[in-house]
């Protein structure tokens, strides 16, 4: 039963994987490494994760799996040009759990982005962005 579940679990993940467009954390480094325009990156987890550390420049748009954190994000990315890079993460649980994501993903496709990706946190944000080494800062989120 147990490796039923296992293989169940791993099926959910990679067809929500299919379904989304994403970039894994090295590739998000390296392009906030990179001269030019950065992708507007929206943090769509927990404000706790957000306010111990988050994506350098990274803006706080709420949790994707509440209404409120999809309002949220709704007029942060409002004003955008559709054609805009957008990169969304939050890395609160390992990818196959994580409840903000897809939300947060469906809802700029309805709003008309076009160039919206999801970073793949595979396990967290702690183990697969911080522990690599990759930049962060600490702060609250501005409401």
């Amino acid at each position: 039963m147990r490796v039923l579940f296992i293989g169940v679990a791993a099926l959910l993940a990679v067809g929500l994987a299919a379904e989304l467009a994403l970039i894994q954390p090295g590739e998000v480094a390296a392009q906030l490494a990179t001269k030019g325009v950065a992708p507007v990156l929206f943090h769509v987890g927990p404000n706790l994760l957000y306010r111990g550390k988050h994506i350098p420049g990274s803006i706080y748009a709420g949790p994707g799996s509440r209404p409120e954190g999809l309002e949220a994000l709704k007029v942060a990315a409002g004003k955008l040009p559709r054609d805009r890079e957008i990169i969304i993460y939050c890395g609160c649980c390992p990818w196959s759990h994580c409840p903000n994501v897809n939300p947060a993903f469906e809802l700029l496709k309805q709003m008309g982005f076009t160039r919206v990706r999801a970073m793949f946190v595979e396990t967290n944000f702690a183990k697969d962005w911080i522990d690599k080494g990759y930049p962060v800062e600490a702060g609250t989120a501005i409401k």
